[in-house]
């Protein structure tokens, strides 16, 4: 009888050092949506690998921030609890600059909750010179007594079978917690909410993304054609920006609504009616009512 073994892993950084892009990485499949924004991520997203007896849990989290509105605080909170009950946790930095306050501040939660950490050094295919490598990695063991140093491109998949090898080592033996074939734990009404939001990301100005939110009324199999119908909607905090995401002849909505179709029909492997309509929720991420109601408590 082969025994199976399992192993919890928090993927931690501060805002737009490559965690979902890491997680893809390690899963060989897209589940977190990436972006070049920081604070792409709002909640904490599980992805799933099996690997023969091992089955790896990683919890990619939001990016550590100082919170400005109650959906900010929400995410410190995941974070945390996040941290909490791992067999190991992953810390992303980015190769070059200094410590930052968010970064000392998670090295902190390590210490306190004694939880083994690998350090990442990620994107490390925008490094001309290797000594800076060095400098960066120097600062952050002088802080703590990390289990491994690892050099890896999210990117490229560059070091990710290296950092497998080595959370396999934290892998306890128990049950696994997910069917083998698991890829995530969200629901796919979720995942394609992220998606939409994903493109609004990537086409809107800097000042309006974080104000967005999407909510997936109806996913219905039609009954006469092989066929999907989504009804999504996408709340914004002013009406100035509802008219910057409708666009000018509702231009811009057709162009997220379609980019969004390609990539929800690719993950659904199905034919999809994607329909999105956009409301005004005035300062909706101070509101504990909506934020529930998204699913971003």
């Amino acid at each position: 009888m082969v025994n199976t073994k399992s192993a919890f892993v928090a993927i931690v950084g501060k805002p737009n050092v490559g965690k979902s892009s890491l997680m893809n990485a390690l899963l060989g499949e897209k589940i977190a949506i990436v972006t070049d924004k920081p604070q792409t991520t709002r909640t904490k997203i599980t992805g799933v690998l099996t690997q023969d007896e091992t089955q790896y849990v990683f919890i990619d989290t939001p990016g550590l921030h100082k919170p400005k509105t109650k959906l900010s605080e929400h995410m410190v909170k995941t974070i945390n609890e996040s941290v909490a009950d791992v067999d190991v946790a992953v810390l992303v930095v980015e190769p070059k600059g200094e410590v930052t306050v968010a970064e000392k501040n998670l090295i902190d939660s390590f210490k306190q909750q004694r939880i083994p950490a690998v350090l990442v050094i990620n994107k490390i295919d925008t490094v001309e010179k290797k000594d800076e490598l060095l400098t960066r990695i120097n600062q952050l063991k002088d802080l703590y007594t990390f289990d491994a140093v690892l050099l890896v491109s999210a990117l490229n998949k560059d070091g990710i079978p290296a950092l497998l090898d080595e959370l396999q080592k934290f892998a306890q033996e128990s049950v696994h917690f997910f069917p083998d074939d698991t890829l995530t734990d969200q629901p796919e009404r979720v995942i394609v909410a992220e998606i939409i939001r994903e493109k609004l990301l990537m086409s809107l100005h800097q000042e309006i993304p974080h104000g967005t939110a999407v909510a997936i009324e109806k996913m219905k199999d039609r009954e006469d054609k092989a066929i999907i119908d989504i009804d999504a909607i996408i709340f914004c905090e002013k009406d100035s920006h509802k008219g910057m995401i409708i666009g000018k002849g509702g231009s811009m909505l057709k162009k997220v609504a379609s980019e969004a179709r390609i990539e929800i029909e690719s993950f659904l492997d199905a034919k999809i009616n994607l329909q999105c309509w956009v409301k005004v929720k005035d300062d909706w991420r101070n509101k504990e009512g909506i934020i529930r109601t998204l699913g971003l408590s």
